[in-house]
């Protein structure tokens, strides 16, 4: 088959499938020879969305407003994110933001 992207030759490969920095295993997928795009099968994308369901990852994304805090803005960060991430009170964080439109919060060992 033809690779969509760049006309290169596809080939069936297994490749490892990362969601949020976690492996979800390894899983049929078609591969360019020249460019490296990655295609998974119809099969492949349904067992990852059933392995992101079985570890809590299907849905993680939460909406919350900034407030104020005293004179600082404070963003609140919903439950179910704070559980997956580990977080706790007076864990250390470092932001930055990437662009006008998107804000990075990095947990800090």
């Amino acid at each position: 088959m033809e690779c969509p992207v760049c006309e290169g030759r596809l080939r069936r490969v297994k490749r490892e499938y990362t969601y949020s920095d976690i492996v979800l295993g390894e899983f049929d997928a078609e591969a360019c020879d020249r460019c490296g795009e990655v295609f998974f099968t119809e099969e492949a994308s349904d067992a990852i969305d059933q392995m992101a369901k079985e570890r809590g990852l299907w849905g993680i994304e939460a909406r919350t407003k900034v407030s104020y805090s005293g004179n600082s803005l404070i963003v609140r960060i919903p439950k179910e994110v704070a559980e997956f991430m580990g977080l706790e009170r007076g864990d250390g964080v470092r932001l930055r933001p990437e662009g006008k439109r998107r804000l990075v919060v990095e947990l800090l060992d």
